[in-house]
């Protein structure tokens, strides 16, 4: 192996320049990046925007499991592994998969045909929707039921809750619309197993401004339904049933949740006593996503709250000097979460989410034989061959250590890699450099120099020879951390680099030469020491952003880049695709659109009613991508509201995608 042999210090950085554009179009396009460093939530539920939870015993095992809606998808089943006074929360079954998102943003569980097993009844886009639960109590299946909730006025996007209020065994329904903010209870007129709503039998209970998001709960335990509700603006609004079980009176109390939530917007309200004290709890979603908890521990009738910040809180914390890297250890399927620390520890966090939306669950055992000085940097990836993933460690010292995976432990081979001293604060990333099928090691040091180190070796033989002028034009200037990978999808791969004073730089290799393009991490800093890794976290085909800091924490940037992929021959994978960024946005919003042939298209914008605002695109398109500015204008060049607007891609006249934007001012 080729001992190293330290250059002397320069500054020789490239800077990407106008002229060099006519040759590198790809990159010159800032990315779009959207902070939510929510993803690193340890509690095992996923962090999802506009997160509304629900809480009943959905598998039929005597505790609270919860019903998490959200902006995006269909609603989430989170599992309570735990017990009925000390709930543990993991993503469950898909019970959800055959239920799409326009029909149900959120929804909540009751038995509406008293079968015995819990039924599904969501709002969504259009509007109410009811699926029987044709599986069983412990296994549920919903199947759609047509037409149920036909005559109500509730618009779209209402959130529904369901209890009996007039003490007559059946259950009646509470709603939230979204463009006016009425909360409404509608009386079930038919029987307990075939219910009937209509506008017929209504009580209006109030209006608490735009979208509204009530909750049934007896909270001061009297025996009639109390109701919670969250909305846009902070807080929440308390109706108290001051009448009986029979005849309800709600009453705001305006006393009770005082100074909860008024840091946060969009809150939606589950109640259900979670920890089986005998007192009724709250948690609540946000717009931002997490899911924040209090307990009740006064009485029914003087609540005491007190915010737990472990259940569904706790920032991933590597105790100082966090360095990540991501590799599918555990071989599930999605990516889970390795780092260095301060103390030279290593910290792996298993995700016990999915490949889309991950969850973390710390356990260091199998790496506790990994201890060497402080400041280490810890890389995977199988260099011998034989599937399994070989850790190399970096730390203070500057030198590398390979720990061979012997499938019950790692073991430290001292003469492997014994040739590297890079001479302070050693940083290696495993990655496939040239192509060749084996495992070559990119690495940063203190002195803010990259290094790369071929393996002419084999697969399973690996042999590192270190290449003194592969990164010859780089200096970031002190502790140089490295990340690589295609980020702008050229099929070539690029380099990510952080380094003491957070600073992101971005490197291009331009016909053997690495030069900087700041363009695409314009905007993103990071803290002391920053540690960058590149990785798709929520498997949409780009590579997202992970930054460690000093301070031991992890900051999350989701690539929203729309994916341009110019070669016909490759298949499509999704027919229409439909996104825009920035999201939320002030003052314009950009819409991507994907076609897979030229045909008839028109992408209209509608407010929360299902008003048309405003018409971007009506007109023959081509195949392939597009992309039209929407600056928050109606058709008449009236600038809109703030609020909820949906975009709707129609082709030849059928719906194909609806999505979701936030325009705040």
């Amino acid at each position: 192996m080729k001992n190293k042999k330290l250059r002397p210090k320069m500054k020789r950085i490239i800077v990407l320049s106008f002229l060099l554009g006519f040759f590198i179009t790809s990159t010159l396009t800032a990315q779009p990046w959207q902070q939510n460093d929510a993803i690193f939530n340890s509690s095992g539920v996923p962090s999802l925007p506009f997160s509304q939870p629900r809480f009943a015993d959905t598998d039929g095992d005597g505790d609270q499991d919860m019903i998490l809606g959200n902006l995006n998808d269909a609603p989430f089943y989170i599992e309570n592994i735990g017990t009925v006074t000390s709930p543990t929360f993991m993503q469950g079954d898909d019970i959800f998969s055959g239920i799409s998102s326009l029909d149900a943003e959120m929804g909540v569980c009751a038995d509406l045909d008293n079968d015995g097993d819990l039924d599904f009844i969501s709002g969504g886009y259009t509007g109410l929707n009811y699926f029987e639960n044709i599986g069983t109590v412990t296994t549920p299946s919903f199947q759609m039921v047509n037409n149920f909730f036909t005559g109500l006025n509730v618009g779209q996007n209402p959130v529904p809750d369901l209890a009996d209020v007039d003490d007559d065994n059946d259950l009646d329904m509470v709603v939230g619309l979204s463009e006016d903010g009425v909360v409404k209870i509608y009386i079930n007129s038919g029987t307990v197993t075939v219910s009937q709503f209509s506008e017929n039998n209504v009580i209006n209970i109030g209006d608490v401004g735009l979208y509204a998001y009530p909750n049934f709960c007896d909270l001061d335990a009297d025996n009639d339904q109390d109701i919670v509700v969250g909305r846009d603006l902070h807080g929440f609004v308390y109706y108290q049933n001051n009448g009986n079980p029979q005849i309800g009176l709600w009453e705001v109390n305006a006393s009770v949740f005082t100074g909860i939530g008024d840091e946060t917007y969009w809150n939606s309200p589950g109640l259900t006593d979670i920890n089986g004290d005998g007192t009724i709890d709250l948690i609540f979603g946000t717009a931002a996503g997490p899911l924040h908890y209090y307990e009740n521990n006064g009485t029914p009738t003087t609540p005491s709250w007190q915010e737990n910040t472990t259940l569904f809180g706790g920032i991933i914390d590597m105790g100082g000097a966090s360095n990540p890297f991501f590799y599918d250890f555990d071989n599930d399927g999605d990516f889970d979460l390795v780092s260095g620390s301060q103390l030279g520890n290593i910290k792996y966090y298993q995700n016990v989410g999915t490949s889309y939306a991950p969850a973390w669950e710390e356990d260091n055992s199998y790496f506790e034989s990994i201890d060497h000085s402080i400041y280490s940097a810890i890389t995977l990836g199988d260099v011998n061959n034989d599937g399994l993933p070989d850790a190399i460690v970096g730390d203070l010292s500057g030198n590398f250590y390979f720990h061979q995976n012997t499938g019950v432990g790692f073991m430290f081979d001292s003469d492997v890699l014994s040739f590297v001293a890079l001479e302070g604060w050693s940083a290696p990333r495993l990655v496939d450099m040239d192509d060749d099928n084996d495992l070559d090691i990119v690495a940063g040091n203190e002195d803010g120099y990259l290094f790369y180190f071929e393996n002419q070796g084999t697969p399973s033989v690996p042999d590192w020879v270190e290449i003194t002028e592969y990164f010859e034009s780089i200096d970031v200037g002190s502790n140089c951390v490295p990340t690589v990978g295609d980020l702008n999808m050229n099929n070539n791969l690029d380099v990510i680099t952080g380094d003491l004073w957070g600073e992101v730089q971005f490197f291009i290799d331009f016909h053997g030469t690495w030069i900087e393009d700041p363009t695409p991490v314009s905007g993103i800093t990071g803290g002391q020491n920053t540690t960058p890794a590149l990785v798709d976290l929520d498997d949409d085909g780009d590579l997202d952003l992970t930054l460690g800091n000093y301070d031991g924490t992890l900051n999350y940037y989701e690539n929203l880049h729309f994916i341009v992929d110019n070669d016909p021959e490759l298949p499509q994978t999704n027919s229409y695709i439909l996104c825009n960024y920035p999201n939320p946005f002030n003052p314009e919003t950009t819409i991507n659109y994907s076609l897979k042939e030229n045909t008839k298209v028109s992408l209209n914008i509608y407010n929360i009613k299902g008003q048309i605002v405003a018409t971007l695109v009506n007109q023959n398109k081509g195949a392939g991508n597009h992309s039209i500015a929407w600056n928050g204008n109606d058709d008449s060049g009236n600038l809109v509201s703030s609020g909820i607007y949906f975009y709707k891609l129609s082709v030849n006249g059928k719906t194909e995608a609806i999505k979701k934007c936030l325009l705040l001012k």
